[in-house]
């Protein structure tokens, strides 16, 4: 058995190490990359363990994702974590979800990568909905990090695509109300400015990747993803590698990008 295992092991490294080869020789690695991190839920359940363990090996590979963008010099991350619907969940299902995102947030302030890349992070969505602690670890990461432009890690919590663009449109108005902008002058970049992400040096991102085998991106990046790249990929997120994000990568550089040309 042991040596079954080296053999697999083996050969699993071979292979991501041709991946690898492929993707460095292969084309444009996609500057912003977006995730829809799905399946915790269902990893958990196939183990018959509580969801939120899953939620919270969901949040460890993370880590992983990380360190596998950064050596791809991938500058930017989006990562949908909580939506606005996922409120619904059994009380104590969330309440154990914001426990792990405000444990993950804690890290950020003494996390050597993050801080060795200048990895600015960022929590988008509607913050208001969230517990208040929680809402100070955001303030907290988001502080300590608010300088930094090498790399993006944004991380979507109380998340919606249309709840984004009304949030916009509520921005704007309430700016034309208050004579700080006229109507006249609205167009798609004026938009994109008060969106989530306007902090970005890339909003849209060039590639979006959906785990566990869904095959929709259930109001992820309405606005940004109208040019996206999709990739799903039929791998729960916690068991997420990096030869499938890799994969996922190389599918990208053999598609051919017109936007409408």
């Amino acid at each position: 058995m042991l040596k079954i295992l080296l053999s697999v092991t083996g050969v699993y490294k071979m292979y991501e190490k041709w991946l690898r080869y492929q993707v460095k020789t292969g084309g444009v690695v996609p500057e912003h990359i977006a995730i829809i991190l799905d399946g915790n839920r269902r990893w958990a359940s196939e183990k018959a363990i509580n969801p939120w363990v899953g939620h919270y090996f969901g949040a460890e590979k993370i880590r992983n994702l990380l360190d596998w963008c950064l050596e791809l010099e991938v500058k930017s991350i989006t990562l949908y974590a909580f939506s606005t619907e996922n409120f619904q969940r059994p009380k104590h299902e969330v309440e154990e979800i914001m426990k792990i995102a405000g444990e993950k947030l804690r890290e950020v302030l003494t996390d050597e990568r993050i801080h060795k890349n200048k990895v600015r992070v960022k929590v988008i969505g509607r913050r208001n909905l969230l517990p208040s602690s929680l809402q100070q670890l955001i303030r907290e990461a988001e502080d300590a990090t608010k300088d930094y432009n090498e790399h993006f890690l944004n991380v979507a919590l109380a998340y919606g695509g249309r709840a984004e663009i009304v949030d916009a449109a509520k921005k704007i108005a309430q700016k034309i109300q208050n004579g700080e902008l006229s109507p006249d002058v609205i167009n798609e970049k004026v938009f994109e400015d008060h969106l989530y992400t306007a902090h970005l040096p890339k909003q849209d991102p060039d590639l979006i990747i959906r785990t566990s085998g869904e095959e929709r991106l259930s109001g992820f990046l309405t606005w940004q993803s109208a040019y996206s790249e999709l990739c799903f990929l039929d791998v729960y997120w916690p068991d997420f590698r990096r030869i499938d994000l890799l994969r996922a990568v190389r599918t990208y550089q053999k598609r051919k990008r017109r936007f409408g040309a």
